[in-house]
């Protein structure tokens, strides 16, 4: 196939986590032969024994498992599937490209590798170099935006005499600037709060100082009931 090229593979300089020789490549269904698996942190890469190979970007890389289902395929392997695609190219398939492409503008390409080691124990190691190395190459459009939408503050215009200056008000002057039916509001809010806190040592087990005194012979406990199992399988990140 004609993307097969001849290049030296990666080494320890950029980051080689796993080489995995006598290992089978096949692309969407075809065979492409037996070489070595190089999982490296900036590629990877896979060359046959004449030194023809490829490499694939990690940007492009959409997804990678261990397949061990032999309905899909007949033996277990490290499958990776890429948005880019990968053919070859003939006078055939040129023309039948563009035709795609005028149809299909939208359409992004998805190439599908499966990568079959000779030594099937040595899959899971395959597997966490590839986590590993895909970590160091996040996708931008998935990172979670904490955009502000709302007004900034300008400091540096500030200092120089620009821009508005943020007003703040002392508890007194805030409310000064409350309407009638402001004050009325908090006035009512402030009366929940207080007969909140009055009851608030028989709720959920929590002491108060008024909960201490009732309780200073003995020890209050929590008696709500666990569920068993509640927590027991939780992934909990330190």
């Amino acid at each position: 196939m004609s993307f097969l090229k001849s290049f030296p593979p990666p080494g320890s300089a950029e980051g080689l986590r796993q080489q995995q020789p006598d290992t089978e490549a096949v692309l969407n269904g075809k065979g492409l032969g037996t070489g070595t698996l190089y999982i490296a942190e900036s590629r990877l890469s896979w060359l046959d024994g004449s030194g023809l190979g490829f490499s694939l970007e990690y940007p492009t890389i959409s997804l990678h498992a261990v397949s061990r289902d032999l309905n899909a395929y007949p033996r277990e392997h490290l499958y990776v599937m890429v948005n880019a695609k990968f053919e070859e190219e003939s006078k055939e398939s040129v023309a039948d490209e563009e035709e795609e492409d005028s149809d299909d503008d939208d359409v992004e390409p998805i190439a599908e590798f499966r990568f079959v080691p000779s030594d099937k124990s040595a899959l899971e190691a395959m597997f966490t170099a590839m986590c590993e190395c895909q970590a160091l190459h996040p996708d931008p459009d998935d990172e979670d935006s904490d955009d502000y939408d709302g007004e900034e503050y300008d400091v540096e215009a500030h200092e120089q005499g620009q821009g508005d200056i943020p007003t703040f008000y002392t508890y007194e002057e805030g409310l000064s600037h409350l309407t009638a039916e402001g004050q009325a509001t908090l006035e009512r809010l402030e009366g929940m709060l207080s007969q909140s806190v009055s009851s608030q040592y028989n709720m959920a087990g929590v002491r108060t100082e008024d909960s201490v005194r009732d309780y200073e012979d003995g020890m209050e406990v929590d008696a709500t009931p666990t569920v068993a199992g509640q927590f027991e399988d939780a992934d909990v990140d330190h």
